[in-house]
């Protein structure tokens, strides 16, 4: 008797396991660095460096596989991937090759009893919402990265700080939306990050994004900016641009504002702004498909 799990732990996580250790070896990480990455030891390091981890053929061949690897290697290497990250996806796609799929055949494979048997295997959703969570902290993350980088990023930070958020598919509160806790703020024209992506950390921010989306727009990700009016005219050039009354409730003179424009159907970036009022920052935000793509946007005006 042979369990699938069996077979996950003893043919498909070895070879996996090699593979990223390959796949962050050639990224330039050092033994140590893929032991940490990986939680494994670095002796187990070695001897899948030394090919003393048979590799099983079929996993080695799977695009899926293929994929992930890189995809994961990639995301470690970058810091875009947190380990749990790493772990979320590579689970999602054992539930997924179990069911009916390449585990599937390799379990028949070890148990022939079981083609003729009338059983499924389907164990776990791959759509589960944690998941979702962690590709969407990613997204922030690269966002974030993005800008931090880039020169001249700090000169664009407003008084009351800059934030970089992305909310979950089918996000109804800022609890939904992933951010910056406390705000970018600029320290001696370097923009400083306060802590890691946390969800229902951005009010203001996040209830822009979540305005936009409830007027019918499906962007996810957003990034604020100090105003400008060349600021303005430059992002209309390429992008939708829609002002909204700074002296009415934030979500609210969003949701109108948005819902009144003639935005394309192409679900792209759209550009909303305020010009202020008394005891109100005039900001310009920047609102996308993510968190890393409105992060692209506003590197372009640098």
């Amino acid at each position: 008797m042979k369990f699938i799990e069996e077979v996950v732990v003893d043919e498909f996580l070895p070879t996996v396991r090699s593979m990223l250790a390959e796949d962050l070896r050639e990224r330039g990480f050092t033994q140590r660095e893929v032991a940490d990455a990986l939680g494994i030891s670095q002796s187990a390091v070695s001897k899948y460096a030394h090919g003393e981890v048979a590799r099983h053929e079929r996993v080695v061949a799977d695009d899926r596989v293929r994929g992930l690897v890189d995809r994961v290697g990639e995301g470690l290497a970058a810091g875009d991937l947190t380990p749990v990250a790493a772990l979320v996806e590579i689970e999602v796609l054992i539930r997924r090759l179990e069911e009916g799929d390449l585990l599937a055949d390799l379990h028949e494979e070890a148990m022939p009893a079981l083609s003729d048997a009338d059983v499924e295997f389907s164990v776990h959703d791959p759509d589960s919402g944690l998941r979702e969570r962690e590709r969407v902290l990613g997204s922030v993350r690269r966002g974030l990265r993005t800008l931090t980088n880039a020169s001249g990023f700090a000169g664009l930070i407003p008084n009351v700080g800059a934030n970089v958020v992305e909310c979950l598919d089918d996000a109804a509160t800022v609890d939904d939306v992933a951010a910056v806790p406390g705000r970018l703020v600029d320290v001696k024209g370097q923009a400083m990050v306060p802590g890691e992506p946390e969800f229902g950390v951005s009010e203001h921010v996040a209830s822009v994004l979540l305005a936009a989306r409830e007027a019918g727009s499906t962007v996810r990700g957003a990034v604020n900016l100090r105003y400008d009016p060349e600021t303005v005219e430059t992002l209309a050039d390429s992008y939708p641009t829609v002002e909204f009354d700074p002296e009415r409730p934030t979500r609210e003179a969003v949701a109108d504002a948005v819902a009144a424009a003639d935005l394309p159907d192409d679900d792209g970036t759209i550009v909303c702004y305020q010009t202020g009022a008394v005891g109100v920052e005039p900001i310009v935000y920047v609102l996308a498909p993510t968190a890393a793509d409105a992060a692209r946007v506003v590197r372009g005006l640098l």
